[in-house]
């Protein structure tokens, strides 16, 4: 049975809402020029393919129903169902990556009752070989091999086909430079997959945690919370920055002091002592309501929205700040006086002169706030403030991982798995960023 979670449905509706805002920006024509220079840059498009990557699996993980009647309670997304043999599949405790034996020595059952102090085999790790010891190199190399074969297969037969459909037209993105290296980026990444799912089949990876869960899905799970963090605070911080900036540089007067009164009023206040005690009011509310969450995914849900909506409330200011800067010099434009002199209405002049003009403002601010944000979520769940303990996330790994690394030996691979992910999505993000802060600043358009 379905089962559409707060997060699910705020997706839905960003995603919805994203998808109109590119058509907007696709019909408007002061937008070509920009769009189609970030369609030439191989960073951007790289970047960009990477972070759909990363949405595909948010999206997937966004996805939640009921197994079953008996087992109400039990809530999974669809990734979770697709990734079940090794959701399903936990160890003792501690192992590392790649490994058939546990991370920890143990007193094990030996010939003739005897007990040898020696690392058990896991249950499930590397099971299925006889002799870890001379076939681990050799069974890894060959499942490699064969999730490379799987994901070239796959990527290329339908890229194959488009470009057969494009062959004739000597204009088409594809032959060109930049849309031939993101062909190229996308096979790397499905060939990536497909060897991650063949190997995670038969081993850990990325070895498991304490309680013997495979790091690997738990990086993979985080993905969705960084997502959301990123983009569910944007959706809330957007209104607030747009109306509330474009008002006080358009209208002036005591509209203007009552703007920048409230905005400097929240700028005073330490935003980690919102964030606490935001989250600690959500916590007092499923306290004293324990029959509206019954699940744990529910809890964990409520407080990840929560989070959102206060990360939102307090980083709407700066981008507010710009737009009353810029919308101060557009309101004294000559077109802008025209439009005044002919008649026009207040809230016309708004929507069809002010706003167009300082949408590069917008798109440069959320692509570059996304990345800080997903940082931000990983600092907050450090110091315990951020989303629940049970959700996964970066934050969550590397809070857990400070125990881990003052073992001895030091258990690193959680860390490492937590930080590999946020990189690698962070990074994409910033290169994107800058891209698209390139392509639509108009200060560097009058330089081309």
């Amino acid at each position: 049975m379905m089962v559409v979670l707060w997060t699910d449905a705020l997706i839905y509706l960003l995603l919805i809402s994203g998808s109109g805002f590119w058509l907007y920006m696709r019909g408007r024509a002061t937008m070509q020029r920009p769009i189609r220079k970030v369609g030439r840059s191989k960073t951007g498009m790289v970047s960009l393919t990477v972070l759909l990557l990363f949405v595909c699996i948010g999206l997937l993980d966004s996805i939640h129903f009921r197994t079953d009647e008996e087992r109400s309670n039990e809530i999974i997304s669809l990734l979770d169902y697709w990734a079940s043999p090794i959701r399903q599949k936990s160890e003792k405790t501690y192992s590392a990556p790649f490994s058939a034996y546990l991370f920890g020595k143990e007193l094990m059952a030996a010939d003739e009752g005897k007990q040898v102090w020696g690392y058990p085999r896991l249950k499930h790790g590397a099971a299925h070989l006889a002799d870890p010891d001379s076939e681990l190199a050799d069974d890894v190399l060959i499942k490699t091999l064969t999730g490379l074969a799987e994901g070239l297969v796959f990527s290329l037969l339908p890229l194959g086909l488009l470009w057969l459909l494009v062959r004739k037209r000597e204009d088409a993105w594809l032959k060109q430079s930049t849309g031939k290296t993101v062909i190229a980026v996308v096979v790397v990444l499905i060939s990536v997959v497909f060897t991650a799912i063949e190997l995670s089949a038969h081993y850990h990876i990325l070895g498991t945690d304490k309680v013997g869960e495979d790091v690997f899905y738990q990086a993979v799970k985080s993905i969705r919370t960084g997502l959301v963090i990123g983009t569910l605070t944007t959706l809330v911080m957007l209104p607030l920055a747009i109306v509330f900036g474009i008002l006080a540089g358009f209208f002036h007067g005591w509209l203007d002091d009552v703007i920048q009164y409230i905005y400097t009023t929240l700028n005073s206040v330490p935003g980690v002592l919102l964030i606490a005690a935001s989250i600690l009011m959500v916590q007092v509310y499923m306290a004293n309501h324990p029959d509206d969450f019954t699940s744990l995914i529910v809890r964990a849900d409520m407080r990840l929205l929560f989070l959102c909506l206060i990360l939102g409330v307090t980083s709407w200011t700066g981008l507010c700040r710009m737009l009353r800067a810029e919308t101060l010099k557009l309101r004294e434009m000559e077109y802008v006086q025209a439009a005044r002199a002919l008649g026009v209405k207040q809230g016309m002049i708004l929507y069809k002169h002010i706003l167009p003009n300082v949408m590069h403002i917008i798109i440069i601010s959320v692509v570059l706030d996304f990345s800080s944000l997903v940082l931000a979520e990983a600092v907050l769940s450090y110091i315990n403030i951020g989303v629940d303990p049970t959700t996964y996330s970066w934050g969550n790994m590397i809070n857990g991982a400070r125990l881990e690394m003052a073992r001895e030996p030091a258990v690193w691979w959680s860390l490492a798995a937590a930080f590999l992910f946020m990189f690698t999505l962070v990074l994409a993000a910033n290169l994107f960023a800058d891209t698209v802060r390139d392509a639509f600043d108009p200060r560097r358009a009058e330089h081309e």
